[in-house]
């Protein structure tokens, strides 16, 4: 049985001085306390997919990700909970022969099967995904629902798009706020906004200019028949590309937990949160703006 999600998820007024000076407030909205086991953006997105499949019948799910992905995790915990099967395709043959890490480790625990890939093959298997190939992958993998890599597909936008009803009093001062790394969080908080407001999604990843953009239009036709003007995405504070974390970022984050006692995902929510600052210090806000910074996951544990 799936435990039940804490919804609405709380939202927190963060007083902090470098937003203070530019004339910005700053609130967290604490989407990593939405699930103890598929928290954050995880179970937004994964939880009209599950439904989906429970009431499609299937007993099985696929999906894709690397040795460390939240979303393998969050997938194999919900599928586990849920009585359903789960494979995970891996990126990165080598690893099928390695002592597992922790966070494969959390997959298999809860019912995953891993099944290692070549990079050049899992590149074509996540790509027949996202082209409507479901029918081969089952071929070769047996009868499932195929969830893309990050879970990032049109219900996953539909479910995202909840997290804006959740913010007060939404207008023209605005901007809601998540880290993008598939595109389907920042899709799904777009669409949902009010008149007015904007979305501003952080790019995660080195290199994906036009692509995530690309992504974040086709989520938005074929989850809700449109496209949208509301939103940007920024690509200056990748932080050396997906997964990395620098020591200057490291110590941002450390100094933000110590200052709001409010643990800072890394490779998501740290850069996030150092983007806005930047932005902020750099007047790229009028004063007066609102910013809410979506906390989509939780730290590694140590």
């Amino acid at each position: 049985m799936l435990e039940p999600a804490l919804l609405p998820t709380p939202l927190v007024d963060c007083t902090d001085e470098a937003f203070a000076r530019a004339g910005v407030e700053l609130r967290l909205k604490r989407d990593d306390l939405l699930h103890p086991s598929v928290p954050g953006n995880k179970w937004r997105k994964l939880a009209p997919n599950l439904a989906a499949a429970v009431e499609q019948g299937h007993t099985r799910l696929l999906t894709f990700g690397g040795a460390y992905s939240t979303h393998l995790r969050a997938v194999a915990a919900a599928a586990g909970a849920l009585g359903l099967e789960s494979v995970g395709l891996v990126r990165g043959e080598e690893l099928a022969d390695r002592p597992r890490n922790w966070s494969l480790r959390a997959a298999e625990r809860s019912g995953m099967r891993l099944e290692f890939l070549t990079r050049a093959a899992y590149r074509e298997a996540t790509g027949r995904a996202g082209a409507g190939g479901g029918a081969e992958l089952q071929r070769r993998w047996g009868p499932c629902l195929v969830l893309p890599e990050g879970g990032s597909n049109a219900l996953a936008a539909i479910g995202a798009a909840a997290i804006p009803a959740e913010l007060p009093d939404l207008d023209g001062r605005d901007v809601v706020c998540c880290p993008v790394g598939t595109g389907g969080t920042l899709a799904g908080i777009a669409a949902g906004l009010p008149p007015g407001a904007r979305a501003l999604g952080v790019a995660v990843l080195r290199g994906g200019e036009g692509y995530l953009e690309a992504e974040v239009a086709r989520l938005h036709r074929a989850g809700f028949g449109r496209e949208f003007d509301n939103w940007r995405i920024d690509h200056a504070h990748h932080g050396g590309g997906y997964g990395k974390v620098l020591a200057e970022l490291a110590a941002f984050a450390g100094e933000f937990e110590r200052r709001h006692d409010i643990p800072v995902e890394r490779r998501y929510v740290a850069k996030l949160l150092a983007a806005l600052a930047d932005l902020a210090v750099a007047g790229a806000f009028p004063r007066g703006t609102r910013l809410t910074a979506v906390v989509t996951g939780l730290p590694d544990p140590q």
